[in-house]
């Protein structure tokens, strides 16, 4: 996939430029979708959309509707069980949920604290969903 480029040095070459268009043509940059990243890093890790959906604790159509393009910005919940599902680094997840214009996990919100720990410590979908439900925080999978 290719290394990305930091946030920001990307932004310190926005503000050195002399206009959005200088930037976009000397950036490199390009208009990347939430499902082109997906799909990048089901290829750069060698897994199989059955088996990161089942991981991610999803409903199937709704798993390969995300992997097609159809649901081009699911919720917040989905794209972390996505996430786990792929077996993704913390900066992966950041980076999927910014392209499905979600926010961030962050530290200082308890339940995201949570599952930044389980990314960070490799834990499945599954066991993160443990920790919340132990600690007393709504999981990923809503009880039906």
């Amino acid at each position: 996939m290719g290394e990305e480029r930091l946030t920001d040095e990307l932004l310190e070459q926005l503000l050195a430029s002399a206009s959005p268009e200088a930037y976009l043509a000397q950036s490199g940059i390009a208009d990347r979708s939430f499902t082109d990243y997906l799909n990048a890093l089901l290829d750069e890790k060698g897994l199989k959309r059955s088996v990161v959906i089942r991981d991610a604790g999803l409903d199937a159509t709704y798993g390969y509707d995300c992997f097609s393009g159809k649901r081009v910005n699911p919720s917040r919940d989905y794209v972390i069980q996505l996430a786990l599902g792929l077996r993704c680094t913390l900066l992966e997840t950041q980076r999927l949920l910014r392209y499905a214009r979600r926010s961030p996990l962050w530290p200082k919100i308890p339940r995201d604290a949570i599952i930044i720990f389980g990314i960070e410590h490799g834990r499945t979908r599954s066991q993160v969903d443990d920790d919340l439900f132990r600690l007393r925080r709504e999981t990923l999978v809503k009880a039906e």
